[in-house]
This record gives structure tokens, C-alpha cells and sequence, in this order.
């Protein structure tokens, strides 16, 4: 039957079924990324008993407390309930704090996805404007400019982007503050002060990707045959980028998005314990040198939930964007 003369339930047909077999692959990735994580966890030297007690505990405290969390137990047995925890929403609880991993990492996930999201807002647009304007005069000056200053800017690790900032805003010009502890924002200009830096330090490496991708996907569209038909028939420059070319390129460009969003998920750690921001990855990086393996595990099956669940929204939009990717 023409696509034309498909009945619109067949199209939700068709979505549903492949969003239902999206998200069955995502489970079972998040099943085999599980297992990866707690072998790689359970394989770190040490005793996690021991680091968490101190090295003049008694044998007795150390046994006992590694009754308390099963540690005891047989690798296996451990996976298989920490797996069936996972099921229902319980993390585990964290060896240090002695609370639920859940809620430790509930009260510091909001502010990490606040970040995320700011950085998001002012990269997409400015990392879309740039990609788009590179493609659309590809091969002239503007696209050389562009493109040297996003090699450039890729070139250069977020460490040292937030370090510079520091220097230069913080110490020599007193503008901004080194610390980001996002506590008591009541204005405008509080949130600009807090998160001004670390919002730039993520932006310099994402807006870069980003629009050398969304160029990349934009000069694949504007090669096509219908584009140079519309060009033999006079179409203006503009009007061949923006209303035949970037529809078309809607699927690969949310792809793009969602891969450079995604890097937040694991980029912000870095960042975050640089400007000491309380976010998860903060929790992540103070539980890895506590050897809390429970708050470890729960955080990044968070990253690779988020990750994936980025994915498939990208695959969602490339499908309504592109109807024949229903039907293959």
C-alpha cells in the first residue's frame, strides 16, 4: 500500500511497535551494563568493610559489618539481589551514610539535571546556529572560521577550560565566585553567579561537537538530488538550507543533540567536583574514594538510564521526522 494511502493507525501501529522493541532493548542493556558495573566494582582491590571502618577496626567490627551489608556472600548471590533490588526501585544502602543509595542520590540528582538542562539551553541553539551557517556557506571564509574555532575548542579539555575560568574570572577580575554550591538562589543574578563557569566549561566542548555534527548532517542533506532540483529551479540559497534541506536532517540532528546532551550525564563530573557543585556526580566521585560501592553502582545506572533514554527520544524524533524509517 503507498505510504500516502496508509491509514494513520497503521502509523501508531508501527511507532508503538518500535518503541515498545526500543525500550525492550534498553532493558536488556541495562541488565548487561549491571552486570559489567558491579564486576568491575567488586574486582577493586581492598576490603570495602575495612575502608569504611578504618584501619584500627577489630577483626569482629569488620566481619560484622560485612554481615550487616552481605558482603559475605558469594559475588553471584550479591548481583542477583542487588539486580532484584534494582527491579523495585531500591538501590541498596550506602556504607558510609547508612541510608537508602535512593535517597542519597534524590536529593542530589535535581540539582545535576538543573545543570545539565542550563548548559543544554544555551548550547543547543548556539551549536545549531553554527552548524547550520557552516553548512549553508561550506567552503568560504565563514565556514573555515567555524570550523577552526570548533576543532579548536574540542582540542581543549574541560579541566583546563574551568581552570582558565577560574583564573580569569574568579582570581583576576573577582566577578565571579571558584565555588558553586547552587545553595539560597533568590535572583536572577544569584543563578548567573552560580552557574555561569560551570555552565561555560560544558558548553565550550558540547557546542563544538554539536555543530560540527549538525554540519556534517546538513551537507549530507544539501547534496541530495531533490536539493539540486530545487536549485535548477531557482530557489534562493536560504530557502534550499532551511526549508528542504534541514527538514530532512531532523533525524540525524536530534541524533547529534542527544549523543552531546548525553556527555553531560558524564562530563558534568569533572565539573562539578571542580567548583565543588552538589550534584550526583560530586556523590559519585566522594563514594569512590570511600570505596561506598552501593552509591557507585546506583549512579551510574543512572548515567546509562539517562543515556539511554536520550537515545531513544533521538530515535523517536528521526522516525516522525522521517516516515520511511517505520517501514524498514
Amino acid at each position: 500500500m503507498p505510504e500516502a494511502a496508509r491509514p494513520p493507525s497503521a502509523f501508531r501501529g508501527s511507532l508503538a511497535a518500535i518503541v515498545l522493541a526500543r525500550v525492550a532493548v534498553g532493558l536488556v542493556t541495562l541488565v548487561v551494563v549491571s552486570a559489567i558495573i558491579f564486576a568491575i566494582t567488586s574486582l577493586l582491590p581492598g576490603d570495602a568493610a575495612q575502608a569504611v571502618l578504618g584501619q584500627a577496626a577489630t577483626p569482629e567490627a569488620v566481619a560484622a559489618l560485612r554481615a550487616k551489608y552481605g558482603l559475605d556472600q558469594h559475588a553471584v548471590l550479591r548481583y542477583l539481589s542487588w539486580l532484584a533490588g534494582l527491579a523495585t526501585g531500591d538501590l541498596g544502602r550506602s556504607y558510609t551514610a547508612d541510608l537508602p543509595v535512593a535517597e542519597l542520590i534524590a536529593g542530589r540528582l535535581p540539582k545535576s539535571l538543573l545543570l545539565a538542562a542550563t548548559t543544554a539551553a544555551v548550547s543547543v541553539p548556539i551549536a545549531l546556529t553554527i552548524g547550520i551557517a557552516s553548512a549553508m556557506w561550506r567552503g568560504g571564509l565563514l565556514d573555515r572560521a567555524l570550523n577552526l574555532a570548533t576543532l579548536s575548542m574540542v582540542a581543549v579539555p574541560e579541566f583546563l577550560v574551568a581552570t582558565i575560568a577560574v583564573l580569569v574570572f574568579a582570581v583576576k577580575l573577582g566577578w565571579l565566585s571558584a565555588l558553586s554550591n547552587a545553595q539560597d538562589i533568590a535572583s536572577p543574578v544569584q543563578f548567573l553567579r552560580a552557574y555561569a563557569m560551570p555552565v561555560l566549561t560544558l558548553c565550550f566542548v558540547i557546542i563544538a561537537q554539536m555543530a560540527r555534527m549538525t554540519r556534517a548532517a546538513v551537507i549530507d542533506q544539501l547534496s541530495a538530488s531533490y536539493v539540486e532540483m530545487a536549485v535548477l529551479k531557482g530557489a534562493a540559497p536560504t530557502r534550499v538550507a532551511l526549508r528542504h534541506a534541514l527538514p530532512n536532517a531532523i533525524g540525524p540532528i536530534a541524533n547529534a543533540v542527544a549523543l552531546s546532551v548525553s556527555y553531560l550525564l558524564g562530563g558534568v563530573v569533572i565539573v562539578e567536583a571542580i567548583f565543588s557543585y552538589p550534584g550526583i556526580a560530586t556523590l559519585m566521585v566522594d563514594a569512590v574514594t570511600n570505596r561506598d560501592m552501593p552509591i557507585v553502582q546506583g549512579c551510574a545506572m543512572i548515567f546509562c538510564a539517562g543515556y539511554l533514554l536520550l537515545v531513544l527520544v533521538a530515535d523517536l524524533i528521526a522516525i516522525a521526522a522521517n516516515p520511511r524509517l517505520r517501514h524498514r
